[in-house]
């Protein structure tokens, strides 16, 4: 059995988020919660809300023990990304890109 939770459309870069998923990737519930809290990444306040809310679905949907989830997969895939003009000088503009995206978050229990 496992539990699943998305955020979709998130506005930081899959790049800054991927170096975060590699460390909470295959971790316990408990541990990948502290790494989360006590990382300074921008990624890491969206990835604990994701992962707490995975752990709420495999507890109330799917009555499995908080105590033995892991992060069994987690990862990132881009999303649309938001092209905005940065005006220069002497008239000129350069594209600023504003990147998204989908983050996927699954935990299973740990055979024991």
């Amino acid at each position: 059995m496992e539990a699943k939770a998305f955020l979709r459309y998130c506005r930081i870069t899959p790049r800054k988020v991927q170096i975060v998923l590699d460390m909470i990737r295959n971790q316990d519930l408990a541990k990948a919660v502290a790494i989360l809290k006590y990382t300074p990444k921008a990624a890491c306040e969206p990835l604990l809300k994701l992962v707490n809310s995975a752990a709420a679905n495999a507890e109330n949907n799917f009555n499995m023990d908080k105590n033995s989830l892991y992060v069994a997969e987690c990862f990132v895939t881009p999303g649309p990304t938001l092209k905005r003009i940065r005006p220069r000088a002497q008239g000129r503009a350069y594209r600023v890109l504003k990147r998204t995206c989908h983050i996927t978050v699954v935990l299973k229990e740990r055979e024991a």
